[in-house]
């Protein structure tokens, strides 16, 4: 359940907390007035997509943080994500919005762990389901029908279809196999003796380490350098530890002024640090002289084995040339051309062998497929029972619906072809639901399809934006009273424009835009504490825009208010004309609503919450 949201420089909004209740909360307002701009925050909060637009007129970012309260299947998700539960037993998602060159940078946490979008996707969809306008054109398309017809079938079902989706691509790689094969059979032979003959020279180069071709030059350069290599390490050698000409060489030098710094530390033992490095460096010039007269000493010519390695490197450099550029790709080129070879010469799978298991995987898919659309025929049954069910008391009593079933060729989603086909009339012939339906039995019946999604995959929030428009009269009654009904089930949002739907809410809330002049609006900390206390009226004091014509700082902002009950009247009044007729029609609504609450026997007394914005 969505316990509260804070909005911060969103869209119109500049700072806004709104504490929702349990059942059903409506937010009603003027055309205009913000309303979708709540459940778009609510949107973006949950890793709906944004744009620059989304942050205030002259703020730099935005943030929008959405509470919900814990639930087990929240809990188990958390564990899978390694994220730490809150110890307030609630769950935090918040949303940054920050303006970059000409785009929105996001980032998006889970009780203030950053989180990737595939995360928060997951977790919206064990949060809350958004219904929102427009929604009805979606209805018409078959791939959508069918996943939700296949999503009302449940986990089974679910489980065939991933099934199906294994099955279908394993019969597309027997396929392309088959494929390749048989283009390949039009120029086998040719192809073979051009492989063969490629992977005979290759074989023949004895190809294995990539790196073998820079070895080789490395032992070229020591072999045809031995000479001076001899020469320059005897250098080395009587320049560090034995100089025949009579000169010093290193190792002298650093033993005698080991002997000094010896002498001198027995007069200052500051000095040992400086005896303990020439020390230690006379030990390594020892080392190093031996090392270079060893390595000196080992040093032969060898024309044989120079010759050798040229005539290497020659062969190498021109296998690259043809098969390269580099040695590493020499070496991959040929596995490949030995593994094409033993394809062409059915050293691989024949083409019988390939033409066998295509049609071993096709009738394995067929299988998959027939087994998924005998579990869609179940699911649709069940499926049409329980919308018709719940049309009625939508007034449409004489409704008809049926899930048609019609064989395609298989996909990764089966072989189905899913149309929902619909009369609302009788005598009427069943159509698919988009050629026939009006907009308000188009809005009704996506209704009727979210309660039954409802009732095999309970959400703890349901979001409905207008899902009533388009309606009226006993119709809007009858919607009013199913939204009623969800909400004793659910948490339900629903932003409406009908007094019949607004009459029946736990927590009822209105939406404002109003002009403000920020520099004129600024209290002190005090005085919003003493804000916080003090209930909104329902009308805000009007504003004289002549006055703040003259201001640059004028702004338009988005406010949101819970209403009391005397509030509610007055605002079922405005929805209804505003007249002193309409008051008393309010009231009457209300008290047919509590009648009506009291029948179902879910009436919520809902706590009155200050909402600051």
């Amino acid at each position: 359940m969505l316990i509260s949201l804070n909005i911060e420089n969103f869209a119109l909004v500049d700072r806004l907390e709104i504490r929702f209740g349990q059942g059903l909360n409506v937010l009603t307002g003027e055309t205009g007035a913000g309303k979708s701009i709540i459940l778009d925050a609510l949107d973006a909060a949950l890793g709906g997509k944004v744009s620059g637009r989304a942050v205030r007129t002259g703020a730099d970012s935005a943030r929008i943080e959405a509470t919900f309260a814990m639930e087990p299947v929240l809990q188990d998700w958390l564990a899978a994500q390694d994220l730490e539960p809150l110890e307030d037993e609630t769950l935090v998602c918040s949303r940054e919005m920050t303006l970059g060159q000409g785009s929105v940078r996001s980032r998006s946490r889970v009780n203030g762990v950053v989180v990737n979008k595939q995360q928060m996707e997951d977790l919206r969809d064990r949060l809350v389901e958004i219904t929102a306008q427009g929604q009805t054109v979606q209805l018409g398309q078959p791939s959508l029908q069918r996943d939700w017809l296949d999503s009302f079938g449940g986990a089974a079902l679910m489980q065939q279809r991933e099934v199906v989706a294994a099955a279908y691509a394993a019969f597309q790689q027997a396929a392309q196999a088959l494929e390749k094969r048989r283009q390949m059979e039009q120029q086998r032979q040719q192809q073979l003796d051009l492989f063969e003959y490629q992977a005979k020279e290759l074989s023949a180069a004895n190809l294995s380490d990539p790196q073998e071709l820079e070895q080789l030059e490395q032992e070229r350069q020591r072999l045809s350098h031995t000479v001076e290599l001899q020469q320059q390490s005897y250098q080395v050698y009587q320049a560090l530890y034995q100089n025949d000409t009579g000169g010093n060489a290193a190792a002298d030098l650093l033993g005698k002024a080991e002997n000094w710094l010896t002498d001198m530390v027995r007069y200052d033992r500051d000095l040992e640090p400086v005896l303990d490095m020439v020390a230690e460096a006379l030990a390594r010039v020892q080392e190093a002289g031996r090392q270079i007269n060893t390595y000196g000493e080992g040093l032969e010519t060898d024309p044989e084995r120079l010759e050798a390695v040229e005539q290497r490197i020659i062969q190498l450099k021109q296998i690259c040339k043809k098969y390269g550029p580099t040695l590493a790709e020499a070496i991959a080129y040929a596995q490949r051309v030995q593994a094409d070879v033993d394809a062409l010469s059915d050293g691989g799978q024949s083409l019988e062998a390939l033409e066998a298991q295509y049609a071993q995987r096709q009738q394995e898919l067929a299988a998959a497929c027939a087994q998924l659309t005998e579990l869609r025929r179940a699911a649709a049954h069940t499926l049409e029972a329980r919308i018709i069910e719940e049309l009625k008391p939508l007034a449409m009593e004489k409704v008809q619906f049926q899930v048609e079933i019609m064989p395609v060729n298989p996909t990764a989603a089966g072989g189905d072809r899913i149309t929902f086909l619909f009369s609302p009339n009788p005598g009427e012939p069943l159509q698919p639901l988009t050629a026939i339906a009006s907009g308000g039995e188009m809005s009704r019946f996506l209704l009727a399809l979210k309660v039954c999604f409802s009732q095999v995959d309970p959400i703890g929030t349901m979001v409905f934006d207008e899902i009533d428009v388009g309606v009226s009269g006993r119709v809007a009654q009858a919607i009013a009273d199913k939204l009623h009904q969800l909400g004793s089930r659910h948490q339900v949002l629903c932003v409406t424009h009908q007094p019949l739907v607004a009459a029946m809410a736990h927590t009822h809330f209105r939406v404002d835009k109003q002009v403000i002049d920020p520099a004129a609006e600024s209290t002190s900390k005090n005085d919003r504490r003493k804000a916080k206390a003090t209930p909104e009226p329902v009308d805000p004091e009007p504003v004289d825009t002549d006055l703040l014509e003259g201001s640059e700082d004028v702004r338009t902002v988005v406010r949101v208010s819970q209403l009391s009950d005397e509030q509610r009247r007055h605002e079922l009044a405005q929805l209804v004309g505003g007249n002193e007729e309409a008051i008393a029609f309010a009231d009457s609504l209300l008290t047919q609503a509590a009648s009506r609450q009291q029948d179902s026997g879910t009436k919520t007394v809902a706590k009155p919450r200050r909402n600051r914005g």
